[in-house]
């Protein structure tokens, strides 16, 4: 699993995160996912199975994580300070942000699970 350590704002500098970004008006949850990893991670995706969704703190927003295969290039450092691959067994080295504390949790069930998530 690709991780992202933020660079700003202060309070979360340092945290870790999936990568992604918000959806912009007027483009889907899927093109914007796409766009923000052209964007921030300089690759082209393919969009899998979904992995979860945590309502965050502002009325409204809701943190919507997908899986994905990069299907184009090799992530770099644009918009964040670090990247890092993680084991499943790697998923507690880093902090994360708290929003995607859930979804680590998610995460690391779905890979201990006999059941792949389903890409068809």
């Amino acid at each position: 699993m690709l991780a992202a350590r933020r660079q700003e704002p202060s309070a979360y500098a340092g945290m870790w995160e999936f990568p992604g970004g918000k959806v912009e008006p007027g483009e889907s949850e899927h093109e914007a996912l796409a766009r923000e990893c052209r964007e921030e991670l300089d690759v082209e995706i393919e969009i899998g199975p979904p992995l979860g969704e945590v309502d965050l703190a502002s009325p409204g927003w809701v943190l919507r994580v997908w899986c994905g295969r990069i299907t184009r290039g090799r992530p770099r450092l644009v918009a964040h300070d670090a990247l890092r691959w993680l084991s499943a067994a790697e998923l507690d080295d880093v902090p994360w942000m708290p929003a995607d504390g859930p979804l680590v949790d998610r995460l690391r069930d779905v890979l201990a699970s006999p059941a792949p998530l389903d890409w068809s």
